[in-house]
């Protein structure tokens, strides 16, 4: 039913509607960063992507790779029905703010036990994201924080009129 709205991959693409449902924990080696006010606020190489059906790869970094000074924890948080409750992290860079550009899951679900504590950045609410040398694109919408790169096509799902897909 979803097929006609598929983009084929070209070769070392992956399409996004081949992605899993429920979503799968892949350990990456990509080098992973989060710039923002001219800050590295996050670079590693020892992140995690999950994996979902319609979502671009939302990506997960290590504590210990992220400058703990410029976290300040945000106000709410979020459930998601296959990680759990989501707790979320401000910014503040010499008092530039970017308001929940973070979410973790500090007690996830048994199947996503190893992102316990690691970080995922919105690339809308930081200046830039990258995965190794390519600078990625937001998801549109905002909801899902995946970041789309070459590497993968759609359409993706969370902009404006595809929750029905």
């Amino acid at each position: 039913m979803l097929e006609h709205k598929r983009t084929e991959p070209a070769p070392g693409q992956e399409s996004v509607w081949d992605y899993p449902r429920p979503p799968r924990l892949e350990k990456v080696g990509a080098r992973l960063r989060v710039i923002f006010c001219d800050q590295t606020i996050a670079d590693t190489t020892s992140g995690y992507r999950v994996l979902e059906t319609s979502h671009p790869p939302v990506y997960y970094i290590p504590p210990d790779d992220i400058a703990q000074q410029y976290l300040q924890g945000a106000p709410g948080g979020s459930w998601c029905e296959f990680k759990g409750h989501a707790r979320y992290w401000s910014l503040d860079v010499d008092g530039r703010v970017a308001e929940n550009a973070a979410w973790s899951y500090p007690t996830p679900s048994a199947a996503f036990a190893d992102i316990a504590g690691y970080l995922a950045f919105y690339a809308s609410r930081v200046d830039q994201c990258w995965v190794d040398d390519e600078r990625v694109q937001p998801q549109e919408g905002d909801f899902y924080g995946g970041w789309i790169s070459s590497h993968i096509v759609g359409p993706f799902k969370g902009g404006a009129r595809t929750r029905g897909w």
